[in-house]
C-alpha cells in the first residue's frame, strides 16, 4: 500500500474525506449500509433519497450515523421532484444537520441557497458546461461533471473525456469526474485532466452493502461495456425525455432500434413488481431493490459502461481499497519513471 498523501486533493478538505472518491447517490440503492461502508473506507458516502418521505430520510440519516462518525451527503433532485415534496425532504435534511447536500439535473439556485444558509456544503452534478457555470454562480462548492458513459439518469450527451476538461476550465471550484470512473487508473486519468476526484456508481452498486437486489448486482457483473443502452424509454416517474443508461435486458429489446422519443403517457401501466404494497411498473425508473418482489428482471437495470470492469460482488471497502491501491501504484510508477525530479508528495 502506497502513501495516501499521493491522492490528497483540495476536494478531500472540502468534504473531509481521506480519498477523493465520491459514491453516487443512487436512488433506492444507496442506503445507510452502503453509505456508512463507503465513508468508513475513507471515501465519501451519499444517501440516495430522491422522492423519499421526510420520515425515511430522517431514519436513514440516523442509521448512517449509528454506523459511522465520518461525513456523508444526501442526494436530492430539486428539478425532478414535486416542489412541496422537495421542500419537506430538504427540511428533514437541514433539521438533521446534514454535512453535504448533493443535487442533480437542472440547477435550482434556491436549493443551493437554502442548503448554504443552513451551513451545508453543496455538490451539484451536471451534464454540461452551462449548468456547471450556473451551479458555481449559485454557490455550489463542488461540481460533478457527468459524462454520457454513466449509468442511471444521464443529463449530458458527451463523453467524460471531452466534458471533464471543459468544465475544469470553466469552473474555479473543485470538479469531480463521473461516468466511466471506477478504477485507480481512471482516478489518475481524472486527476490528469484537472479534476480533483471521481464519482462512482456502478462499481458500488455491485457490492454486498448496496440495497440493490441481487438480480441487479448479478446483471452488472455479467455485463460488458457494450451491453448497455442509452434511452429515454424508462419514462414513468421522471420528466419527459430524461435519458438513462441501463444494462440491456428483455425489457429493452423493443426500444433498442429506437431508443429515444418515448413519453410516460404512452406507456401502459403494467405492474411487474411491488414494494411494501406499492405497485412497481414496467418501464418506470424503479430499479430492483431488496425490498421488492415480483418479476424483478423486467425492471430498470441501471448501469454504466464501466460495468464491463466489474467481475465480482465485493464489499464496498474492497472496491475503495482496490481503486486507491491501483491509483497509488500508477502514481508511484510515474514517479519512478521520471526519476528524482518527478517526485511529488501530492496531486492538486
Amino acid at each position: 500500500m502506497g502513501s495516501t498523501g499521493s491522492l490528497q486533493t483540495p476536494l478531500c478538505d472540502v468534504l473531509e474525506c481521506r480519498y477523493p472518491i465520491l459514491q453516487a447517490g443512487m436512488g433506492g440503492v444507496a442506503r445507510a449500509e452502503l453509505v456508512a461502508a463507503v465513508s468508513n473506507a475513507g471515501a465519501f458516502g451519499c444517501l440516495g433519497m430522491v422522492r423519499e418521505s421526510p420520515q425515511r430520510i430522517t431514519q436513514q440519516i440516523n442509521e448512517v450515523r449509528s454506523l459511522t462518525d465520518k461525513p456523508f451527503g444526501v442526494n436530492l433532485i430539486p428539478a425532478a421532484t414535486d416542489p412541496e415534496l422537495f421542500r419537506v425532504e430538504l427540511d428533514a435534511c437541514l433539521r438533521a444537520g446534514v454535512h453535504t447536500m448533493v443535487y442533480f439535473w437542472d440547477v435550482v439556485p434556491d436549493a443551493i441557497n437554502r442548503a448554504k444558509q443552513a451551513g451545508c456544503r453543496v455538490v451539484y452534478q451536471v451534464g454540461d458546461v452551462d449548468q456547471a457555470i450556473k451551479a458555481e454562480a449559485a454557490g455550489a462548492d463542488v461540481i460533478v461533471a457527468q459524462g454520457v458513459e454513466a449509468g442511471g439518469h444521464v443529463h449530458g450527451t458527451v463523453t467524460s473525456l471531452v466534458l471533464l476538461p471543459q468544465i475544469v476550465d470553466a469552473a474555479s471550484i473543485p470538479v469531480v469526474g463521473s461516468g466511466g470512473f471506477g478504477s485507480g487508473r481512471s482516478l489518475v486519468a481524472a486527476l490528469a485532466m484537472g479534476a480533483q476526484g471521481i464519482h462512482c456508481g456502478t462499481v458500488l452498486l455491485a457490492t454486498h452493502e448496496s440495497f440493490a437486489h441481487d438480480v441487479h448486482k448479478r446483471q452488472i457483473v455479467r455485463a460488458d461495456a457494450d451491453d448497455t443502452l442509452h434511452t429515454d424509454a424508462y419514462a414513468i416517474n421522471w420528466p419527459p425525455h430524461s435519458a438513462v443508461r441501463v444494462i440491456k435486458s428483455q425489457s429493452t429489446e423493443p426500444y433498442e432500434q429506437q431508443p429515444f422519443g418515448h413519453h410516460a403517457d404512452e406507456m401502459p401501466r403494467e405492474q411487474v413488481a411491488e414494494e411494501e404494497g406499492r405497485p412497481v411498473y414496467l418501464m418506470s425508473t424503479d430499479s430492483p431493490l431488496k425490498s421488492m418482489t415480483g418479476e424483478l428482471e423486467k425492471l430498470a437495470m441501471f448501469g454504466g459502461q464501466v460495468a464491463g470492469q466489474v467481475t465480482a460482488i465485493d464489499s464496498a471497502a474492497t472496491v475503495i481499497r482496490r481503486i486507491v491501491d491501483e491509483a497509488e501504484a500508477v502514481i508511484e510508477g510515474f514517479a519512478r519513471s521520471a526519476g528524482p525530479a518527478g517526485d511529488s508528495d501530492s496531486i492538486t
